[in-house]
């Protein structure tokens, strides 16, 4: 069990060096565009179709490019025993999340939220921003798609190449969710200095919602403001010559690194690797996550920071206990989503129904898996 510490809601003011998140146009611009969205579905008279499960997952920026390390590389492992630094410092952690609400007979309905935590001294503190409910249409997916690209990347695509770069009402969800999380990083690396700011993820940077210049600026935001950025991904594939190294370090006596070394920072023409890669086992347990320290920081100063979370931070199966209230305050519970399926029925009188599961009729106890188009 994780001893229980003092968690403070702080919906107006917070410990940043300046408030500059709450005065930000991007909450206002998100509300309006929600709401309108929303009114959309109530002057069109549409069904909202629920999922005929109730899920508690909810979709969250996923690493996309992964490392495959070969046999005939140059690779090194180096095992890096660790010494907690005891020294206090502030430790901020970022996390989104998004979930499908339900289907309309135009378009789908999501719902995203953003969570920040930070801990100062004994007290953690948090910071939600949404929910934002959506009704995403073939109509409007450009014009929503292109406000968080705006405000998160803060290069607006060519009037010309607008419709072609929106992704599909199938992709936009992780595309949207992984904008938001950019917006709110950069946001946390302005405002914090002298901290360590943890994020979910990889430092992998190239694809089409993580330019490599944003990524980049992102990471140099950081470092101008003597902030370490340390990325944890909770479940990685990273192998080497077949062989998970997740379980390499198991060898390894705990807290310790296993840090690779030899591997190319750039695989193809796009993909870039902004961050050393490693692999972290904290504490006693059975896990262990790849880690991805900012590439530019001295090695000695990356490392050091690792041992200065262990001491200021709690860690249960080694994971950070800031990021994994990130993702606590992030996700979305099934009470949650039936709560918003009510206020939409409450306020724009959007009738809700369960749409029929078609494997379930055709198939009965053997109609598995997921419904597909």
């Amino acid at each position: 069990m994780i001893q229980q510490t003092q968690y403070t809601p702080t919906p107006t003011k917070y410990n940043f060096p300046h408030s500059a998140l709450q005065d930000t146009a991007l909450p206002t611009r998100f509300i309006e565009l929600s709401l309108r969205s929303i009114k959309n579905i109530a002057s069109q008279d549409a069904t909202l179709y629920q999922p005929y499960e109730t899920t508690t997952d909810s979709t969250e920026p996923s690493e996309e490019i992964t490392p495959v390390f070969l046999g005939q590389t140059k690779l090194k492992l180096n095992q890096i025993p660790l010494k907690p630094i005891r020294e206090e410092m502030p430790i901020v952690a970022i996390d989104v999340s998004s979930i499908k609400i339900g289907e309309t007979t135009t378009g789908i309905l999501l719902a995203i939220r953003g969570a920040i935590v930070w801990k100062n001294k004994h007290s953690y503190h948090y910071l939600r921003i949404g929910p934002f409910p959506f009704h995403i249409t073939e109509e409007n997916k450009t014009e929503i798609y292109q406000l968080f690209r705006q405000y998160s990347l803060e290069t607006p695509e060519p009037e010309n190449n607008h419709t072609a770069n929106t992704p599909s009402l199938s992709h936009i969800q992780t595309r949207i969710t992984t904008l938001l999380e950019r917006w709110l990083q950069m946001n946390t690396a302005t405002q914090s200095q002298n901290t360590l700011i943890l994020w979910d993820g990889s430092l992998t940077a190239g694809t089409n919602d993580s330019p490599t210049h944003i990524v980049a600026q992102l990471l140099e935001t950081a470092r101008n403001r003597l902030n370490t950025v340390l990325a944890f991904t909770k479940i990685t594939r990273l192998r080497l010559s077949g062989h998970r190294l997740t379980d390499l370090i198991e060898k390894c006596k705990p807290p310790c690194l296993l840090e690779m070394d030899g591997y190319p920072t750039a695989p193809s023409n796009t993909i870039h690797f902004l961050g050393n890669i490693y692999v972290a086992k904290l504490t006693q347990g059975n896990c262990s996550f790849r880690l991805d320290i900012d590439r530019k920081l001295p090695r000695e100063q990356g490392v050091e920071a690792i041992q200065r979370l262990i001491a200021n931070d709690q860690l249960a199966e080694s994971y950070p206990e800031t990021l994994r209230l990130a993702h606590i305050y992030s996700t979305f519970t099934a009470n949650e989503v039936i709560a918003i399926q009510r206020l939409l029925a409450q306020t724009h009188g959007i009738k809700t129904i369960t749409r029929p599961n078609i494997r379930r009729l055709l198939f009965g106890p053997f109609g598995k898996g997921p419904e597909g188009g």
